[in-house]
């Protein structure tokens, strides 16, 4: 298995929540590519920790559906599933909608000025096919009403259905760079603006419902 060696390992000194975000993270990016086989003595060694923390974080990303676990033969990385990502994607179309829904009331003039900024950031990045820029900036964008809404469950009920959308879109970026999302952000932004409430909260769930093409298309 072909161990990512563009980004450093890990501190020695990594939870088991770290072992899962790096083993995430690498599956997500497509350094470790659909049907990769997954051995917890490489991965192990790779981010310096015991076989435990590799083992419980592989069931983890089992249950989210980014791992397959055949008992007794192999653990690899999961195919790409066009009707899981559909699902993912109706899940975080509502809980980002509840998110701006809960959000609208503190999203001031400083909230905006940070979605706008990470919205021009996004249209950059997009034009210069950064993917990892790309997908960072649309994170920060959407993070503004997350962190906003007062409700912490939300972004802990995200976290499984995004990684599986992030990595779609790291694996069919050349096909979501023409993107109509900076032009959807802005148009979540103008409804905020103009104080319509319901406006927005139906903007941002088709901004992650809408699917172009057969590829998913950046949220």
């Amino acid at each position: 298995m072909p161990i990512p060696t563009d980004s450093p390992a890990p501190p020695r000194s990594l939870l088991r929540d770290d072992v899962y975000r790096s083993i995430r993270d690498a599956i997500v990016r497509g350094q470790l590519a659909p049907g990769e086989q997954l051995r917890d003595q490489e991965l192990g060694a790779w981010l310096q920790v015991s076989r435990t923390p590799v083992r419980e974080a592989l069931q983890r990303l089992a249950q989210a559906g980014l791992v397959v676990a055949e008992p007794g033969r192999m653990t690899r990385v999961a195919p790409e599933d066009p009707e899981l990502i559909l699902a993912a994607r109706q899940i975080a179309a509502e809980l980002h909608g509840l998110a701006i829904d809960l959000a609208f009331p503190a999203l001031d003039e400083a909230a905006l000025d940070q979605m706008e900024r990470a919205n021009d950031r996004l249209g950059a990045a997009l034009a210069a096919g950064d993917a990892e820029a790309a997908i960072a900036a649309d994170d920060d964008f959407h993070e503004v009403a997350l962190n906003r809404s007062g409700n912490p469950l939300i972004p802990e009920h995200l976290e499984v259905v995004t990684a599986t959308l992030r990595r779609a879109e790291f694996l069919h970026f050349e096909s979501v760079k023409g993107s109509a999302s900076p032009e959807q952000h802005t148009e979540i932004i103008a409804a905020v603006r103009a104080g319509e409430h319901a406006h927005a909260v139906a903007l941002t769930r088709a901004n992650w419902s809408t699917i172009e093409g057969d590829a998913p298309h950046e949220a």
